[in-house]
C-alpha cells in the first residue's frame, strides 16, 4: 500500500536517532500541521497523557496529550506535532493498528511515523534508515537496508540547520 504523505523512520537500534529525526522533521514542517505515529511491539504499563482511541486484540491505540514528559511521544507533542498517535502491538495486528490511526488523519496531511516493522506492510513516501555508531542494542536491519530508503547518521544530522527533506503536493520528498 503506498502512502505517499507517509514518512516512516527506522533505525539500527536503539539511540540511533530515530525520535531525534523525528522532532527535528517535525520542528521543520510543524506550520503544515504534520502528525506524528509511535509504533512500538513494547506492551510497557500505560502512562499518564495518553487518551485511549481503541483496544483491541492484539494492539492498543492512544493519543498523546501531554507534552511535558521524556516520553517519544511527548517530544513529538512537544516539537509541534499537531497530534502524536502511539500503538502498542504485536506484529500480527501492526497494520490494522496503523489503519485505524489514519482513520483520524485527515488524508494528505504529513505524517511522520517511528515504526520499523511498518515498512513491511505499507510503502512510505520517504523512508529514513537512522544510523548510530554506537554498539549499544544494535539490530539486524539487513532486510531494511533492501528497500528503497535515505540513510542518515545520528552524528551528524545536527550539521543541517535545515534537514534535506520536503513536503510537497502531499509527498515526503529527500533533497539530494
Amino acid at each position: 500500500m503506498l502512502i505517499k504523505n507517509l514518512l516512516l523512520i527506522a533505525g539500527n537500534g536503539n539511540k540511533s536517532g530515530k525520535t531525534t529525526f523525528a522532532c527535528r522533521i517535525i520542528e521543520q514542517f510543524r506550520h503544515a500541521g504534520i502528525m506524528a505515529i509511535k509504533i512500538t511491539p513494547h506492551f510497557h504499563e500505560t502512562t499518564t497523557g495518553l487518551v485511549v482511541i481503541e483496544e483491541s486484540e492484539g494492539y492498543s491505540v492512544y493519543e498523546e496529550t501531554d507534552a511535558e514528559t521524556n516520553k517519544d511521544t511527548s517530544r513529538m507533542l512537544k516539537s509541534g506535532a499537531s497530534r502524536v498517535f502511539y500503538a502498542k502491538v504485536t506484529d500480527n495486528h501492526l497494520f490494522a493498528a496503523f489503519l485505524k490511526i489514519l482513520e483520524n488523519i485527515p488524508p494528505g496531511t504529513p505524517v511522520v511515523c517511528e515504526s520499523p516493522a511498518l515498512r513491511y506492510f505499507a510503502e512510505p513516501g520517504l523512508f529514513v534508515i537512522m544510523m548510530s555508531d554506537e554498539e549499544f542494542n544494535k539490530k539486524n536491519i539487513n532486510r531494511l537496508l533492501e528497500l528503497p530508503h535515505v540513510m542518515f547518521h545520528l552524528s551528524k544530522i545536527n550539521k543541517y540547520v535545515t534537514l534535506p527533506i520536503d513536503f510537497s503536493d502531499s509527498k515526503w520528498i529527500y533533497k539530494k
